[in-house]
């Protein structure tokens, strides 16, 4: 019973699970997490996988600012608009969009208050 061709659900495709992605050697293909991952994410965690390192990317929060930390205004705007979205993991991806949502806040909050200012009183006389 032990032997793999006698194992109900033996198959390659159900041995992997649904952690896996992309096409399987018989041509099909499998849905999971990692079909979100662009191939330069899968080679940066296979690097890193196979130096023993962690599965991020902590040299560049030496060099400055993340963006979990970077106030709400044009450098933040100007940075999310610098980046390539497919390169990033998905931690890197969760803080990208928090980021997105601060600056967008911000962005409301200055609107809110030019049309408080545009309609005030004061200038309408």
């Amino acid at each position: 019973m032990n032997e793999p061709s006698k194992r109900p659900n033996a198959s390659p495709r159900a041995l992997a699970g649904s952690m896996l992605d992309g096409p399987m050697m018989d041509g099909s293909m499998m849905d999971g997490p990692m079909k979100a991952m662009s191939p330069g994410v899968v080679d940066f965690l296979f690097r890193q996988l196979v130096a023993g390192e962690p599965p991020e990317d902590v040299q560049w929060r030496k060099e400055g600012l993340v963006l979990g930390e970077q106030p709400a205004g044009a450098e933040l705007a100007r940075r999310l608009a610098e980046v390539d979205l497919e390169s990033l993991t998905p931690g890197e991806l969760f803080d990208y969009v928090r980021a997105a949502q601060r600056l967008g806040a911000w962005a409301d909050r200055l609107r809110e208050a030019a049309v408080a200012l545009y309609c005030s009183p004061e200038r309408m006389a």
